[in-house]
Formats: structure tokens, C-alpha cells, sequence
């Protein structure tokens, strides 16, 4: 049984892509790039198709992660039905999530930190208008839950 995974955050610039592009290589580590689908997305629209910002690419290179073939685009009515995991970066994007998902699916919707509790975070913090050191914050974390969220997928495929 195939399963999917949905990163969101504001722009689909930052946090989602760099998720995105982590568990993409962590599904290609562990030999499961064709079992799960993986994509990223934002609630706004001010960076549609615009490719991941540059010092989210630069630290992601940096530890290994490629972002460099992903483009932002804003959540649709069709990803709530074709994910089974629609993962929000914090309490804002899962507020927008929720008031646009059918109630058939709220279940779907969480936050990604609840994969990484062990972090004492809730949510993944917008590094956009800080420095350098937010970028390596949240990788940090994205790869703790991912690698979490990896091992949940696994057992119950």
C-alpha cells in the first residue's frame, strides 16, 4: 500500500521544500522512493513557482539535500483527498489547512513536529527574516521528524 506525505508552510519556500527535499532523500536512503509520494506546498501565494529560497538551498546542499528541482505552489482542494499525511509547519498554516479541508479529512492534518516530540517544539519557526542560523535550526528539526515520520510510514506499510 502506497502512502503520501504533504509538507505545508506560508510561501512553499523555506520550511516545506527543505522538508520536502529531506524526506526525499531519506526515502531514496532507505530504497522507498516508489512506495510514498512526497510534495511540498504553501498557504499563501506571493512566491508561486518560485524555487526554493536560496539559503534554504545553500544549508540543505550543505548537509546534503537537494531542493534545487522543487517549485512553490499553493495548496488545492485535490491534495487533501490524495495525501495521507498533510503536515503543517506551525499552528498558522494548520489553522489555514483545516478552514480549507473537507471534514472528511481533518484527520490528515497535523503538525510535523508532532513526528519529532522529543525537540520540546511545536512548531518549525519561519526562518525568512532572520539570519543564516534559522536555516540550520530548522533543518535540525526537519530531519528529526523526518527521519521520525519515516519510521511510522515503514511500520504500518
Amino acid at each position: 500500500m502506497n502512502r503520501s506525505v504533504l509538507f505545508v508552510c506560508l510561501g512553499n519556500i523555506c520550511r516545506s521544500p527543505t522538508a520536502h527535499g529531506v524526506f526525499e532523500q531519506l526515502l531514496r536512503d532507505a530504497g522507498q522512493s516508489n512506495s510514498i509520494k512526497v510534495d511540498s506546498c504553501g498557504t499563501g501565494d506571493w512566491h508561486l513557482d518560485h524555487a526554493p529560497d536560496r539559503r534554504a538551498q545553500l544549508t540543505a546542499k550543505q548537509h546534503g539535500f537537494n531542493l534545487s528541482h522543487l517549485r512553490s505552489r499553493l495548496i488545492c482542494q485535490d491534495d487533501f483527498r490524495d495525501f495521507d499525511y498533510i503536515l503543517a509547519m506551525d499552528n498558522n498554516n494548520l489553522r489555514d489547512i483545516l478552514a480549507l479541508c473537507p471534514d472528511q479529512y481533518k484527520n490528515k492534518c497535523q503538525l510535523f513536529l508532532n513526528f519529532a516530540k522529543e525537540l520540546g517544539f511545536q512548531e518549525v519557526p519561519d526562518p525568512y527574516y532572520g539570519g543564516d542560523d534559522g536555516f540550520e535550526d530548522i533543518l535540525t528539526m526537519i530531519k528529526v521528524a523526518s527521519q521520525n515520520l519515516l519510521q511510522e510510514i515503514l511500520v504500518n506499510i
